[in-house]
């Protein structure tokens, strides 16, 4: 008589959740056609009007330099309009738009975009005591704005750290090590979820969980097989299960 033995394998439960907003939270549509042209309209008359204060100088000092070494601010203003078309991650540039996006937000006039599954689960996930932490290329105080400004309210009470490209770029593994060391966390305890499969390539090479978001409104033809590189596939933040093992155990979710 023959026996067959089933060996499971149980993994430490995921307790910190850090997620990306472009894409994942939020449809790029909104970011592309809402936020990225009212910055780019609003940038001459905010320079004018604002770039005598400390705060705005600095940035527009920091992308002066590493234009060249930028004299005018006119022609530095032109050189921004440039980098926003060309959707540059410059850091001085993503901190510039997160000033003028603040003024937008205050007048109401728009509100940031939230695919409605995503504040559902970040709300369940912060009950069900996960940690939640906010990664992306846009700046801090434009992460906060648009996550204190969100179409489902203000979720900033939910979100226990944010970064941006000041801690490195996201496609580059060690951002990921020091996001873990700085929220105290072993790289393994935590799950990131990004709809950029270079981003999650990043991350688990550095020892964290992954999941791609592939939202069918961003990405119509969906992304299966091997255009995952292995990491797990949803479609809705529904579908992850970050306090289990697996962080994302729907049915198809491998791709």
């Amino acid at each position: 008589m023959r026996y067959r033995f089933a060996l499971r394998i149980v993994e430490p439960t995921v307790r910190a959740i850090l997620t990306d907003i472009e894409g994942t939270t939020s449809s790029i549509s909104f970011v592309k056609n809402v936020l990225f042209p009212y910055a780019r309209a609003a940038l001459p008359d905010f320079v004018r009007e604002h770039g005598h204060e400390p705060e705005v100088r600095r940035w527009l000092d920091a992308a002066a330099v590493d234009a060249g070494g930028i004299c005018s601010d006119d022609v530095l203003v032109e050189t921004l309009q440039g980098w926003v078309d060309a959707d540059s991650k410059h850091t001085a540039l993503k901190a510039l738009q997160g000033l003028l996006w603040q003024h937008g937000y205050a007048r109401r006039d728009f509100a940031a975009h939230m695919y409605p599954d995503a504040p559902r689960a970040l709300r369940a996930w912060h009950a069900a005591g996960h940690a939640l932490y906010v990664y992306s290329s846009g700046s801090v105080p434009a992460q906060k704005l648009f996550f204190g400004y969100s179409e489902a309210g203000d979720l900033r009470p939910l979100v226990s750290g944010w970064f941006d490209t000041e801690i490195g770029g996201k496609r580059d593994a060690a951002s990921y090590r020091r996001i873990a060391e700085a929220i105290g966390r072993a790289p393994a305890d935590i799950v990131f979820l990004s709809d950029v499969v270079a981003e999650l390539d990043a991350a688990r090479e550095a020892g964290l969980a992954t999941v791609l978001l592939d939202r069918i409104d961003d990405y119509p033809a969906p992304r299966t097989g091997d255009v995952t590189h292995g990491h797990a596939r949803v479609t809705s933040f529904a579908d992850i299960r970050p306090g289990d093992g697996d962080p994302a155990n729907a049915p198809g979710a491998a791709g």
